[in-house]
């Protein structure tokens, strides 16, 4: 159903309008702004998303609907990385976060020497927890009250999934 490949110039529209939604950026790492602009866009698919880590534009059809990435640990965590995701809100609820996670931990553990990939969600974000464990991640642990965002404290949930 879809294609992971490399974020290009032409993905820039596409995420800038896909991200710029409250509803996607809720849950996600402060480190994606919202409101989000094309400047935004811009930097990541030009700078930040080579930042030591790997990121797949989530293609159907010839369009980047999401992103989908590995941000890899460095010195004692060099053998570790956290996955993160984003999907266009009008493509929830079909399978593609699913996919998209799932072909992303394949392709981590076939190139790279990662032996372990964690996620961490926010406990509201029950459809993420759902596409982990689906893709074969388990919880390890709740670490309450670890987050604070948009003026309420939030449980992190820690997934993990090991090298075969």
């Amino acid at each position: 159903m879809i294609e992971l490949r490399s974020l290009n110039s032409s993905d820039i529209n596409a995420i800038a309008k896909y991200a710029n939604n409250f509803n996607v950026s809720q849950y996600l790492s402060s480190r994606m702004p919202y409101p989000y602009t094309r400047e935004h866009a811009q930097w990541w698919v030009e700078t930040g998303s080579k930042n030591n880590s790997t990121n797949f534009a989530i293609d159907l059809k010839g369009e980047c609907i999401g992103v989908v990435g590995v941000r890899y640990g460095e010195h004692e965590t060099q053998y570790s990385g956290e996955i993160g995701y984003w999907l266009a809100e009008h493509h929830w609820g079909k399978g593609i976060a699913s996919e998209a996670t799932s072909k992303m931990t394949d392709y981590v553990f076939a190139e790279t020497e990662i032996v372990r990939i964690a996620a961490l969600v926010y406990s509201p974000n029950t459809a993420s927890m759902k596409v982990l464990e689906k893709c074969g991640y388990r919880l390890e642990a709740i670490r309450q009250k670890a987050g604070f965002k948009h003026g309420v404290f939030l449980d992190e949930h820690a997934f993990v999934k090991f090298r075969p």
